[in-house]
């Protein structure tokens, strides 16, 4: 099971990884929080549509509608509204109603019920600060880790269903500066440009405690089928983007994994990991 926050998160995090163990057999349940009403359209070929503005929410639906096909996952909605990302200095308070406002207990429940329905073995979402410090991400983050922890104990949500102890849960850490900074200095080794300059600039800015990688899943060969799906969320990609300058023979070269961290664990394992279902299979 992938927690998400929007409608594309689930294709620009960890997707090569659910499109690889969908190859495998592995019944994979892509969770979205949000139907990304509040968000902007980020592609400049589709900024302006008035259609598109006024009926975001029913657009980004079919986009995840045909992400979905293409990672071959199953995938439901949680049903709460986009808090948009708030800008300016102080920052303007969160809408009401939004998601990230919810009571974390409540709004696990929903989460709960899934866990208990969908039985998971494992489960992946962000980290404490989101990824990246949206509103949405941090509030997915603390009701997955509500929901990890009380899926299994009979006495929390007794309406949610019978109960169900998922036993590992990871952050995703795609985005992590090890990787960021082998495909940069790869293509300026070949002369090309690279699209990470201003990234690793930022990185220097910000004072981020690097995470630590525990897994590390072999997926170049799935690299494909993660950018059709990304680009299927047309609102959010350009196709001519940074995401896809780096050319996918040099990425499967220099970094054919997806990366994680493994937060919680009831099972025996072994670090560094190349499996998310390392210390379960033989159980």
């Amino acid at each position: 099971m992938a927690v998400h926050a929007h409608p594309d998160d689930e294709s620009s995090k960890g997707a090569a990884t659910m499109a690889k163990y969908v190859s495998e057999g592995v019944d994979v349940l892509v969770v979205t929080c949000t139907g990304g009403e509040r968000g902007s359209i980020l592609n400049p070929k589709l900024q302006g549509d008035p259609y598109i503005e006024e009926h975001i929410h029913e657009v980004r639906r079919k986009e995840m509608d045909e992400a979905r096909e293409i990672l071959g996952v199953k995938q439901e909605w949680l049903g709460f509204v986009d808090s948009g990302l708030p800008e300016g200095d102080p920052l303007p308070p969160l809408p009401d109603g939004c998601f990230a406002l919810q009571d974390v207990e409540a709004a696990a429940e929903p989460l709960v019920k899934l866990i208990r329905k969908f039985k998971p073995q494992v489960i992946t979402t962000y980290d404490e600060n989101g990824g990246y410090p949206h509103p949405d991400h941090i509030m997915t983050h603390k009701i997955t880790m509500v929901a990890f922890e009380a899926a299994g104990d009979p006495a929390k949500y007794p309406e949610a269903g019978e109960p169900w102890q998922p036993q590992k849960l990871y952050y995703n850490q795609g985005f992590n500066k090890p990787r960021t900074i082998a495909l940069h200095e790869a293509l300026l080794e070949r002369g090309m440009e690279s699209p990470y300059g201003e990234w690793l600039e930022r990185w220097k800015q910000f004072e981020r405690r690097e995470r630590t990688l525990t897994t590390y899943i072999p997926c170049a060969d799935f690299f494909e089928i993660r950018d059709k799906a990304l680009i299927a969320h047309a609102t959010q990609i350009d196709p001519d983007g940074g995401w896809f300058r780096v050319p996918m023979d040099i990425q499967r070269e220099v970094w054919p994994t997806e990366e994680y961290e493994l937060a919680k664990s009831l099972v025996d394992t072994s670090l560094p990991e190349d499996d998310l279902f390392a210390g379960i299979r033989n159980n």
